[in-house]
């Protein structure tokens, strides 16, 4: 499969903290990528330097094969090619579900008015919010605000969607709500990267696991590599503190 998001030899300190180190990655079109690891480990700063939210301090990022230069690339036209679905939401409280999931690609010009309508219609009803168009956040579970916030996100249609711990503020049942939106992008081919501690989930949804430890990826393989028969000692001990 050819390549959706390389980054090469990437590091990225915080004062004289370094998050990530050296690292190499790349997700193929189409691949479902969980990242997993301890808290600290560098997980969602990776997600952050992809969509340009944090600089790098030294390496390359590719998307889709073309560099991402600071200096030259348009840092706006790059980050509508990536969705990126926060742990908090992010929805704006004064505006409707609607307004929230056509905002941005109307203020870009993505679409006419009438055909954002009908687009977010069609997005709400695929995360099973199409009787919630006009309410308000407030008025939706916690569940129900991440779905529109992944419709928010795939309003720009994006090459890749970015997913930070998007379930670590719901109850398992909303987790569950959220797992089969994400479960049916999968089927879809869409590119997807998580950052999550939602073992099942990682398991459930991946086409691939990354297991992470200060900065770097210790152990990479399939869920049921990772999950049933990791090899590196960091890795089970981690997996342990799940199975008790």
């Amino acid at each position: 499969m050819p390549e959706m998001v390389k980054l090469t030899d990437v590091s990225k300190s915080f004062g004289g903290l370094e998050v990530l180190k050296n690292l190499n990655m790349v997700v193929s079109k189409g691949e479902v990528v969980s990242i997993i690891g301890p808290s600290g480990a560098g997980k969602s700063t990776i997600l952050r330097c992809i969509n340009a939210l944090e600089p790098i301090d030294s390496g390359q990022i590719h998307l889709e094969g073309v560099l991402f230069d600071p200096k030259k690339t348009n840092v706006h036209k790059y980050r509508e090619q990536i969705g990126f679905v926060f742990q908090s939401f992010n929805l704006f409280p004064h505006l409707t579900v609607r307004r929230n999931v056509t905002l941005a690609p109307l203020m870009l010009k993505k679409a006419s008015k009438q055909e954002m309508q009908e687009r977010a219609a069609e997005l709400l009803a695929s995360v099973g919010l199409a009787d919630k168009v006009d309410a308000y956040p407030n008025e939706l579970s916690g569940g129900q605000r991440q779905r529109v916030a992944i419709a928010r996100a795939l309003a720009m249609d994006p090459k890749v969607l970015l997913l930070d711990e998007i379930t670590s503020a719901l109850d398992p049942e909303l987790t569950g709500e959220v797992l089969k939106v994400v479960s049916d992008l999968a089927k879809k081919g869409m590119t997807m990267i998580l950052v999550t501690h939602e073992i099942a989930f990682a398991r459930d949804i991946s086409d691939r696991v990354l297991f992470f430890e200060s900065g770097r990826i210790v152990e990479e393989g399939d869920p049921e590599t990772i999950f049933k028969n990791p090899s590196n000692e960091r890795t089970k001990r981690f997996l342990a503190n799940f199975r008790k």
